[in-house]
Parts: structure tokens; C-alpha cells; sequence
């Protein structure tokens, strides 16, 4: 997944659900210099979505405790 948000920054977020997101990502990488805002852009999203299901995760085993 993130080959998939370096490469087409606007898919990472279409896969995830964030149609709006995507479509703005979209419009800024058609320029050849929006493209590396996009990736980044992309790519930071996706590391703060595996963080928050980590956590997630943690406050919900903790609660079964």
C-alpha cells in the first residue's frame, strides 16, 4: 500500500475510502511539481491511519482486561 501512495497518491486515498481527499490529491498531482506534496501527503496519511487502528487495538485489549 505504500508503493500504491507514492506512486498514485489519489488511489491511497480512493482505496481508503476518502473520496473527497482523493479527488483533491487527484487535482494536485497533475502537476509535475504537485506530484511530491501528493506522495508525501499520501503516504503520512496512511502511517496516521495504521497508527490509529494500532491504538485502537491497544485501548481495546486493555479494556477486555
Amino acid at each position: 500500500m505504500t508503493l500504491i501512495a507514492i506512486f498514485f497518491p489519489f488511489l491511497s486515498f480512493l482505496l481508503r475510502g476518502r473520496i473527497l481527499t482523493g479527488i483533491l490529491c487527484l487535482i494536485l498531482q497533475i502537476t509535475l511539481i504537485g506530484w511530491i506534496p501528493a506522495a508525501i501527503w499520501a503516504v503520512i496519511s496512511l502511517q496516521n491511519a495504521r497508527a490509529d487502528r494500532r491504538n485502537h487495538q491497544l485501548i481495546k485489549a486493555m479494556k477486555n482486561r
